[in-house]
């Protein structure tokens, strides 16, 4: 595991805000497995770091990701299976990937600048919140290859609309920053030389509030929108009854009432 820790980059700010930068520019930054790897491994390590109040993932390069490394798709179809188990694998961990994203207590914001295509498109997508460059791309391209982007469909269909979202995977082009904001895959776009400083300005602003109300509410809000509407409502309430159970909340509704900040506990 050590010859691949250069891949990725981890910096931590003092405000708890944790960013992840992918760094295999030279090929593209791709999900290998050598990344999904590490990924997982440090999302795992912040899950259970109460220190961690937010995730960032970033990018060296101007490709944010240019998906699954076909070099290593291809090589594996030399195996004695033509690839059969290699590919199961390799679609298991970008799934289990993607999942952790979501089930990660912390929001999790995409910081994008440059194209994203295939699963790294699903990537954004995966995440809670992404803010990208003018400059940004945005893909599904297997169609073109001859492989539908079936996984990253996934997380696409789920941001976006039907009609866009089969556009997008029907044809396979890209799609500029603006389309993207249109749409609903990502939040908002901003110039390059201001796209860090205004990720950090959103991450910080979501690190100031209580993680213990922050994760509460991002389990609820993939949990209910699986459900039909009164199982939703049901399990809602049953959240914010136990949510106004807690310290911080009766800590943040004293605070509005006296009119002064809240001293946030993250319990």
């Amino acid at each position: 595991m050590n010859e691949n820790l250069n891949i990725l980059i981890k910096e931590k700010s003092d405000k708890g805000v944790l960013r992840l930068i992918m760094n295999n520019s030279d090929q593209k930054n791709p999900l290998s497995e050598s990344m999904m790897s590490v990924l997982m491994d440090e999302i795992k390590g912040a899950s259970s770091d109460q220190s961690t109040r937010v995730i960032v993932l970033a990018a060296n390069g101007n490709v944010f990701s240019s998906g699954h490394d076909l070099k290593e798709i291809t090589a594996a179809r030399d195996n004695e299976d033509g690839g059969e188990v290699y590919f199961k694998n390799l679609f298991d961990s970008c799934s289990a990937l993607m999942q952790l994203i979501v089930n990660a207590p912390q929001p999790v914001i995409a910081e994008v600048d440059g194209v994203a295509t295939a699963a790294g498109c699903q990537l954004v997508a995966s995440c809670d919140l992404a803010i990208a460059s003018h400059e940004s791309k945005f893909a599904t391209p297997g169609v073109n290859l001859g492989l539908f982007c079936s996984t990253p469909m996934v997380a696409l269909s789920r941001n976006v609309n039907k009609k866009n979202a089969m556009e997008m995977l029907l044809t396979g082009d890209f799609i500029n920053a603006d389309k993207a904001k249109e749409i609903g895959l990502i939040n908002n776009t901003v110039l390059k030389e201001e796209l860090t400083l205004e990720v950090d300005k959103l991450a910080e602003k979501i690190a100031s509030k209580s993680t213990m109300t922050v994760s509460t509410g991002k389990k609820a809000f993939y949990a209910q929108a699986e459900m039909d509407l009164s199982e939703a409502y049901k399990y809602t309430s049953k959240t914010m009854t136990d949510n106004l159970l807690k310290r911080d909340a009766k800590e943040g509704i004293n605070a509005f009432i006296e009119k002064r900040s809240p001293d946030w506990k993250d319990k």
